[in-house]
């Protein structure tokens, strides 16, 4: 399994895509059929791929040693070729470091059948990025008063146009009722005229390494 880097030890590159229902298992083959090539990758930590609740989102959330690795992994072009398939589901990719990371079980790990997983994505505009921040350090406390939400853990992407909340919660119901919070629902989230956000519930369906 694999553990958030909430000191940075690793960088994170989180791969979000949009997918149509019907295609969703076909991505997450494709994905694991090309993870065999990956993990022989100097410097590569984990991938931990989720499928979303609602059938329209695959995310692997990836760990590699350093950015100098990663970036030797993508510009090798006799491995990237083998990745055609993949990159016709258009990946949204960026590098990202982990900025806030509130957890009530320790540091958080990523373990299939263990929790519901909530990535809530920000999109803005690179200087918005520090105000988004602030503005998540400002709420977390009140989000973490709630039973259900076991940890919350935003991740800035290195290139500003991103803020990324990897939550993980014991039920869905609980989910719901953060909606409810003042600053988190449809009326006047605290993001507002800052980001735009989508947000959406997944399930882990692989990792590697395996689980242990």
């Amino acid at each position: 399994m694999a553990t958030i880097a909430i000191k940075n030890e690793f960088i994170t590159v989180i791969i979000i895509f949009s997918v149509e229902p019907e295609r969703q298992q076909e991505l997450i083959d494709t994905i694991t059929e090309f993870l065999q090539i990956v993990k022989q990758q100097p410097g590569f930590v984990s991938a931990n791929i989720h499928k979303s609740i609602d059938g329209v989102k695959v995310a692997n959330y990836a760990q590699w040693q350093s950015q100098a690795d990663y970036e030797n992994f993508i510009n090798n072009s006799q491995v990237q070729a083998k990745s055609a398939k993949i990159r016709a589901f258009k990946p949204d990719s960026h590098i990202y470091e982990v900025v806030i990371s509130s957890s009530k079980a320790g540091t958080p790990k990523i373990k299939q059948g263990q929790y519901i997983t909530h990535f809530a994505e920000f999109r803005m505009q690179p200087a918005n990025q520090p105000l988004m921040i602030k503005l998540a350090k400002e709420n977390i406390g009140k989000a973490m008063e709630l039973p259900g939400l076991i940890s919350a853990n935003f991740h800035r992407s290195l290139d500003g146009t991103r803020v990324i909340n990897y939550g993980q919660w014991l039920d869905q119901e609980t989910i719901e009722n953060l909606k409810q919070q003042p600053g988190f629902g449809t009326d006047s989230p605290y993001w507002e005229g800052i980001a735009e956000n989508e947000h959406h519930l997944y399930e882990v369906v692989l990792t590697v390494p395996n689980d242990t």
